[in-house]
């Protein structure tokens, strides 16, 4: 209680604001950097322990903004890029050189070649406060976590009720009694239900929902061309020999129709083998799960309306009820404007629509099907902190080895 009491006292030295009761799981934790205001937040759920003024990128060295994560700790760390310029508790963002750390210099407004500059005494505090993974979010203007309830929302899987009355019998008693209800001996009561079991690890889990790219529609055509008997070789997204032969050797078999053989790699050539190995339709969406900063699992899922931009949207479990069953979630939609060759690329047509009015993370989540045996999964990794990212534009070039998903939506 001491220390604890010592911590707070020493963030009130380094912040304008502090909330009495710090986070009691790291794993909770978000920060949100704002560069109108030139200002960073720490939340622990929806709210706010402690801010502080900061200082962005400067012209032609902006800072990015988006979804991003501590993925490296240093109590000291020089530039790579800027003469071994000294970054001080450093908190690194992405591989490319954006950081959180301390400065002597945050006259709070753009001064820096990209990193959020920190007074000293708070970047302190916060390198102790955070842990690896913890999100970071930057954006243009302020941006507020809100709670958000939605049927779509990943949850643990809640227990199976006791029997009450689903395999009772009714009969006649012995005598003139009444009738009576005779129940299962071995029916379990609500006291002694078990919940449902915790996931195998603690360590939260970073979703992405997103649109699928040319590489997950060619992992699949391999995967499926392998299945058919045609050796397309292993499924790892790239057309290689092997996969160029498969295709030409499943088109002589089962000629396309005409004018839709123009490219080696077609929506019509998807479909087609898709048929073929009796999959149905090809799906246009993607769920990602990484953990650790590593990639454990994807799967297809469906997106409808996808002529309709889904917009950019960050959401996190902040609390993971295994007992009943239930996950509290918050969230925030970032301005994410797409390139028109972007657009072009995905297939949108409409922009605003579904971001801009009414609830647009709600839009989102109920424009996303999801099949049951994939939301199982995932509902049995759910753990506090967990987050989840829905985006148009997929991976980005960020994200790659030791990071979690990482999503610019401006620079």
């Amino acid at each position: 209680m001491f220390s604890r009491l010592v911590f707070g006292l020493g963030l009130l030295s380094a912040t304008a604001l502090v909330h009495p009761a710090l986070a009691a799981d790291a794993r909770t934790l978000q920060i949100f950097v704002s560069k109108d205001k030139q200002s960073l937040a720490v939340y622990d759920g929806a709210d706010v322990i402690a801010t502080s003024k900061v200082s962005t990128g400067k012209p032609g060295h902006g800072t990015p903004s988006g979804i991003f994560s501590v993925i490296e700790k240093q109590k000291y760390h020089e530039s790579n890029l800027y003469s071994a310029a000294p970054m001080p508790f450093m908190q690194r963002l992405t591989w490319s050189g954006i950081a959180l750390h301390e400065s002597n210099s945050v006259p709070r407004y753009p001064a820096s070649h990209g990193c959020v500059r920190m007074p000293a005494a708070f970047a302190k505090q916060l390198y102790r406060m955070t842990e690896m993974g913890v999100p970071v979010i930057i954006t243009d203007a302020e941006v507020t976590p809100r709670p958000i309830e939605h049927p779509a929302l990943f949850h643990p899987d809640a227990p199976e009720p006791p029997p009450l009355l689903s395999d009772a019998v009714l009969r006649p008693a012995i005598g003139q009694l009444p009738v009576q209800v005779a129940m299962n001996d071995v029916a379990m009561p609500r006291a002694q239900m078990q919940p449902a079991a915790a996931p195998i690890s603690a360590e939260p889990i970073r979703i992405l929902i997103t649109r699928r790219t040319q590489r997950e529609a060619i992992i699949d055509l391999q995967t499926y061309l392998n299945e058919l008997g045609y050796a397309a070789g292993d499924p790892d997204g790239m057309l290689g020999p092997a996969s160029v032969q498969a295709i030409g050797d499943f088109k002589a078999q089962h000629p396309l129709e005409i004018g839709d053989d123009k490219s080696l790699m077609s929506d019509a050539l998807l479909r087609a083998v898709y048929a073929a190995a009796g999959k149905g339709e090809p799906p246009n969406g993607v769920i990602m799960i990484r953990q650790g900063f590593k990639p454990v699992f994807e799967a297809p899922i469906t997106i409808t309306d996808p002529r309709l931009a889904l917009g950019t949207h960050f959401l996190t479990a902040q609390s993971v009820d295994l007992e009943n069953g239930t996950a509290d979630w918050l969230g925030v939609t970032l301005a994410n404007t797409l390139s028109s060759q972007t657009m072009k690329r995905l297939g949108i047509s409409n922009l605003e629509s579904s971001i801009i009015s009414g609830t647009p993370i709600s839009n989102a989540l109920s424009r996303v099907d999801i099949p049951d045996e994939t939301r199982r999964t995932i509902d049995a990794m759910l753990t506090p902190g967990s987050t989840m990212t829905i985006s148009d534009a997929g991976l980005g070039h960020e994200t790659g080895a030791g990071t979690d998903f990482i999503t610019v939506t401006h620079r």
